[in-house]
């Protein structure tokens, strides 16, 4: 009998907001210079909802770690994230949704080809 693994999904759900947030964190820095803790969840709000809306579009709990619901997070993550600034009066710049999809996605379906990659790798 083996032992239980422990749920993967709680820590894959808290790695993506955590990397949405340094995301907002690095742009905001980035364009600022510096930031509170109120400007940072002003910006990552709309980003963070995004992402939770893709966990629950894609049962992020039933394969936290695929490919599939890496995508399916960031591109609701940055598309649905850039809606709901839109929205809710945040400005819009083509390069900034450019710069948006490429980091989220390095971040949000980066982490996990690098975890498939060393699954992978423990197998062979």
């Amino acid at each position: 009998m083996t032992s239980p693994r422990p749920a993967l999904w709680p820590a894959s759900l808290a790695a993506d907001l955590v990397l949405v947030v340094i995301f907002a964190a690095v742009g905001m820095r980035s364009h600022h210079g510096s930031f509170s803790l109120a400007a940072l969840a002003e910006t990552a709000w709309p980003f963070l909802a995004g992402a939770v809306l893709g966990w629950l579009v894609a049962r992020g709990w039933r394969r936290p770690a695929a490919l599939a619901t890496g995508v399916v997070v960031w591109i609701l993550a940055a598309g649905g994230g850039m809606i709901l600034r839109v929205a809710t009066g945040g400005g819009f710049a083509w390069s900034f949704l450019v710069v948006t999809l490429v980091v989220l996605g390095a971040f949000l379906v980066g982490w996990r080809a690098v975890w498939a990659l060393v699954r992978r790798a423990r197998r062979a």
